[in-house]
């Protein structure tokens, strides 16, 4: 898969701001998800994330978890790896029908691009560091942006309306489309109600539950089978499920979407956050450890 092959760093600060419009969790939802990450990391692990990341993030992976959203204008064929499109109303995944492009380039979408940015990983701990071929920065900051994109339910979602991205809907009073509801909209309501809009208390909120609530369900989430280091198709399987159960049900054109919606949703929202940020940190510590 040559075309996820980088050799050179666009600097960070001249693209984290420039681009207002987000694809997959917006701004606080890709900064929870490698909150949370970062929190659980092992020391040899985050011995490596600090190493790797670019000056500019001052040791927080959550700073510029955002960022491969922003250079895919510059690269433009990232931009088909941030989804999954499956076959509308299967509400199912299959690897092999589903983790193409556009033009059936086979690979080519969220699931791939987390193996092969966790295989290009695993060659930082090579003794021969001239061997290395990759940019292990731009690595590990496209592993961590697609593993909040896969968790997001609507970047598994139907081909027809490319992930809900064509159905227009009205977020109480706003016009929006059901995909950014999904996004950003339930995220930013959530904080508004009740975290006095801000992210952080969203994350340590989150980080309680992974240790009481959620607590007997962790070590099923970081688990995968056959010593893999990264589990996407799991991922993916639970997120087109979700899409079908929670984001698709009940809603058409023109719905009006308001605390019925919101009400019902978050929850997922919460544990699809929680779940990305857990599955990071585990596969990051089965990478560097």
């Amino acid at each position: 898969m040559e075309y996820f092959k980088l050799n050179v760093f666009l600097p960070i600060v001249a693209f984290l701001f420039l681009f207002p419009v987000v694809h997959g969790w917006g701004l606080d939802g890709h900064y929870t998800v490698c909150k949370i990450a970062q929190s659980r990391l092992s020391k040899a692990a985050a011995d490596a994330v600090e190493k790797l990341l670019p000056a500019s993030a001052n040791g927080d992976l959550a700073s510029v978890c955002i960022w491969a959203d922003h250079v895919k204008f510059r690269y433009h064929w990232s931009s088909a790896v941030h989804y999954i499109d499956t076959p509308d109303n299967l509400c199912n995944y299959q690897y092999n029908r589903d983790c193409k492009d556009e033009n059936g380039v086979p690979d080519r979408c969220v699931a791939g691009a987390i193996n092969n940015y966790t295989e290009q990983l695993l060659s930082y701990n090579s003794a021969n560091e001239n061997a290395i071929t990759y940019n292990l920065t731009e690595s590990l900051l496209f592993l961590s942006h697609f593993m909040g994109d896969i968790h997001q339910p609507l970047h598994v979602g139907f081909t027809s309306d490319r992930g809900a991205n064509t159905i227009d809907v009205h977020w109480y009073t706003r016009k929006t489309v059901l995909h950014h509801v999904w996004d950003s909209n339930i995220i930013e309501t959530a904080e508004e109600r009740y975290d006095d809009s801000n992210v952080d208390e969203l994350v340590d909120a989150l980080q309680k539950n992974i240790s009481t609530g959620w607590a007997d369900q962790v070590n099923s989430w970081e688990s995968c089978s056959g010593n893999k280091k990264t589990c996407p198709d799991i991922y993916a399987a639970e997120g087109i499920k979700a899409a079908c159960a929670w984001a698709y049900k009940g809603v058409s054109e023109g719905s009006t979407l308001e605390d019925d919606y919101f009400l019902t949703r978050f929850p997922i929202v919460q544990q699809r956050l929680a779940q990305g940020g857990v599955r990071l940190a585990a596969t990051l510590n089965r990478i560097f450890t």
